[in-house]
């Protein structure tokens, strides 16, 4: 429906007839195009998280029921790379660190204490490689895990 427009000096009938629809479909735009970023972003952060705590428990774990502790060094790189790999994540760039107490030396002693950290970087989605900035273009991820060594450890 036309109206009469008071802003301008003539006398002059605007249409905003079609117009709605444009102005839905710019907002639209500038408001969803930036809310899927953040959700792919957060859900991919969430799975390296998930990741990188499930490869820590699980390395854990096998660390502690292996016969050895060269054994045990093999379990833990094939648990880490099996649970990254489940979640779609690399294996080149995650760090795991195996720490014992109470004696440092010995990780497979009876009732002793075995950690397992693994750190991890996960890449921000649909940022091209090509970009060579100084800025990090990935979000460090953390995960710990502790378990106890068996109490009838050895005695098998």
């Amino acid at each position: 429906m036309p109206r009469w427009s008071r802003w301008t000096s003539a006398r002059a009938w605007t249409d905003d007839r079609g117009s709605a629809s444009l102005e839905f479909i710019t907002t639209g735009l500038i408001l969803l195009v930036p809310l899927v970023y953040l959700m792919l972003t957060v859900s991919s952060i969430q799975g390296g998280a998930l990741a990188v705590e499930a490869a820590s428990r699980q390395a854990a774990r096998v660390f502690v029921e292996a016969p050895s502790t060269g054994d045990a060094e093999e379990r833990v790189e094939l648990a880490v790379s099996f649970a990254l790999a489940d979640y779609g994540l690399d294996t080149d760039d995650v760090s795991v660190t195996v720490s014992c107490s109470p004696n440092a030396n010995r990780c497979l002693t009876r009732r002793g204490f075995v950690t397992v950290t693994v750190e991890s970087r996960v890449t921000l989605p649909l940022v091209p490689s090509v970009l060579d900035l100084d800025a990090p273009l990935s979000v460090p991820l953390s995960a710990q895990a502790t378990q106890q060594v068996s109490r009838f450890w050895g005695s098998r």
